[in-house]
């Protein structure tokens, strides 16, 4: 005896996959910026799986500790060239 679990023929169809491929994109970006804040991956990814889109607008707004990369180094990329330790060292230096 065989269960029929699926709705209608059982194709997801594109809106399904493209649900699918933004939660994963949140989910990594929010781990992301949770890293780059200074507060590790782990809670970003868990507010990216957890809470989809709505976890990485969090992580957009929560704010950045003050030794982390994103104080340090900038928001997206590094534009003093250099290192987050070389950093760190110049902020407790001076």
């Amino acid at each position: 005896m065989s269960f029929l679990f699926a709705i209608g023929d059982g194709d997801m169809g594109a809106p399904a996959l493209y649900l699918f491929v933004a939660w994963l994109i949140s989910a990594a970006a929010a781990s992301w910026l949770s890293e780059r804040k200074g507060y590790g991956q782990k809670p970003g990814l868990a507010a990216g799986l957890l809470l989809s889109l709505v976890g990485l607008v969090i992580w957009i707004l929560w704010p950045a500790r003050a030794d982390s990369k994103w104080k340090l180094q900038g928001a997206f990329r590094n534009k003093s060239g250099k290192t987050v330790a070389e950093a760190r060292a110049e902020l407790h230096d001076g």
